[in-house]
């Protein structure tokens, strides 16, 4: 797991770097600034509304005796989503929009949870029940 960590530290920002090059050799510098500042504006805007929703839904199913399972994993994905985008860069805003986007986060948001369940059945998370 740290290894992967330490490879997404390292690979992310210099990829980014050459996009961001590339696109400010492409369109222009001040093009590349204002697409920046304008996904960060979007994203945030996206965020704030998806995360509402679900939050929203987690109180109704909470309110009816259901256990918000669903709404937990979206606010994960919303929350990973809206961190990424408030980093600079392409990359990271296509990954940003990708979780916020609710039909591009359910085949996401199925992965996180098949890998939630795995590692709670190898042992690796362990849920404590009273």
């Amino acid at each position: 797991m740290f290894r992967w960590l330490l490879l997404f530290i390292l690979v992310v920002p210099a990829l980014e770097i050459g996009v961001l090059v590339w696109a400010g050799n492409l369109v222009g510098p001040w093009w590349v600034i204002l697409l920046i500042i304008a996904t960060g504006i979007l994203g945030a805007f996206l965020a704030k509304k998806q995360g509402m929703e679900t939050l929203n839904r987690a109180r109704d199913n909470v309110q009816r005796g259901i256990v918000p399972q669903e709404e937990i994993f979206d606010g994960i994905c919303i929350l990973i989503g809206a961190v990424v985008l408030f980093t600079p860069g392409f990359i990271t805003d296509a990954v940003g929009f990708t979780l916020l986007l609710p039909i591009t986060r359910t085949p996401l948001k199925r992965s996180l949870q098949k890998a939630v369940k795995r590692m709670m059945e190898n042992g690796t998370i362990t849920i404590f029940r009273r």
